[in-house]
Formats: structure tokens, C-alpha cells, sequence
């Protein structure tokens, strides 16, 4: 039952990034550009996720547990430190770069675009020797 719900979630969400347009880089670099073409459409979707966040998490909360695992699964660390910020700042940089960030860029790959195809594979790089390092 986990399985399905979890990949009815993700198909969910990856028909929410193709219509909201977060799959298409340009998109997403000319909301970046805001003193060029900025199209600042993107930020009714950054909208309507905050506030659709803020609400689900008010509601999940108030549960003792999620509906399909014994106990919610958030991350303990509370401080700010070095390599969450590098971390931050390339994922800024690569997210400005690129215009894909992950989510987007799987749901862009049945497309397969070039920059999808080169993008993909060096996130997956980089995923892993980001492990390596820890």
C-alpha cells in the first residue's frame, strides 16, 4: 500500500512540476533573470506550494503518526553549519546554471532533452560523491 500511495504521490507531483512549468529550464532561468526577461509567473507556483505546505504540515502534526509509517521521519539537525551552506549555495548555482533542480529534471527525463540528459547524470555524480565525501 506504501508503494502505490508513494508512487501515486510522485506522479502527482510530477504532473504539478510539467503543468506548473518547473520542468521547462527556460521557464525557470527567466524567472531567475529578473533584470532580463524576468517572467515572474514561477512565483505564483513558489505561492501556492508555501502556502499548501504550511497547511499540510499544520495538519500532519496534529496526527500521532502518518497514515502509513509508525513515526514521522524528519530531520534531527538544527544548526547551520558549513556544509549545509556550501550545500545551499551549489544547489543555487547549479539550480541557476541549469534551470533544472531534481524533482523538475526526473520529470523532465522522459522528454529527453540534451540539457535533461547531461543534467541527470552529472546530479547523479554528484549525489554520490557528495555520500562519498561524508
Amino acid at each position: 500500500m506504501r508503494i502505490i500511495f508513494g508512487f501515486l504521490s510522485g506522479l502527482v507531483f510530477g504532473i504539478g512540476l510539467l503543468l506548473s512549468g518547473m520542468a521547462n529550464p527556460a521557464k525557470v532561468l527567466n524567472f531567475l533573470d529578473v533584470f532580463g526577461a524576468w517572467d515572474p509567473s514561477l512565483a505564483f507556483v513558489m505561492g501556492g506550494a508555501s502556502v499548501t505546505a504550511f497547511v499540510g504540515y499544520r495538519m500532519s502534526w496534529r496526527r500521532h503518526s502518518p497514515a502509513l509509517m509508525a513515526e514521522f521521519d524528519v530531520p534531527s539537525a538544527t544548526h547551520i553549519d558549513a556544509p549545509l551552506l556550501t550545500g545551499a549555495a551549489l544547489f543555487g548555482i547549479g539550480w541557476g546554471i541549469g534551470g533544472f533542480c531534481p524533482g523538475p529534471a526526473w520529470t523532465a527525463l522522459p522528454m529527453a532533452a540534451p540539457g535533461t540528459l547531461v543534467f541527470v547524470p552529472a546530479m547523479l555524480i554528484g549525489i554520490f560523491a557528495g555520500r562519498r565525501m561524508k
